[in-house]
């Protein structure tokens, strides 16, 4: 499966169905290069690694106290530091992000992660080293 976001539940976005289909056809490319014998080099590449979920500040009822601070949202997969803004409280109160190293949120502030206690998912970024690739022929 591929997913392309995000977007609203029940949207489609032709933005994000050509991503899709770009996806979908670099993947088929693939398949059919290596069918073909192409040998592919070693190559690195760097991706997210999902670290934690992390909720929503509440109270002791479990009612949400504070939500995704402004500078925080559509900000996916942008570096997060120690003493960056994370939440607004309700009052105004600003809950800065307390980590000892970057991290990289993502899922931020979704609809649908809202009943799963989820504010965002923080990643770290890690670079991931392919061997060389070919058909061996048995």
């Amino acid at each position: 499966g591929v997913e392309v976001g995000p977007q609203p539940q029940g949207v489609a976005r032709a933005d994000v169905l050509d991503k899709m289909r770009k996806i979908v056809k670099h993947g088929l490319d693939f398949v059919q290069l290596f069918n073909e014998g192409k040998e592919f080099p070693p190559c690195t590449i760097e991706v997210f690694k999902i670290m934690e979920k992390v909720d929503y500040p509440r109270n002791k009822n479990g009612e949400i106290i504070a939500i995704i601070h402004p500078k925080l949202q559509d900000q996916d997969w942008q570096p997060l530091k120690n003493g960056d803004p994370l939440f607004l409280t309700l009052d105004g109160e600003v809950i800065p992000y307390q980590g000892n190293c970057t991290v990289y949120p993502t899922f931020i502030n979704e609809a649908a992660y809202y009943e799963k206690k989820q504010a965002f998912v923080k990643t770290e970024k890690i670079k991931l080293t392919a061997k060389h690739l070919r058909l061996s022929v048995l």
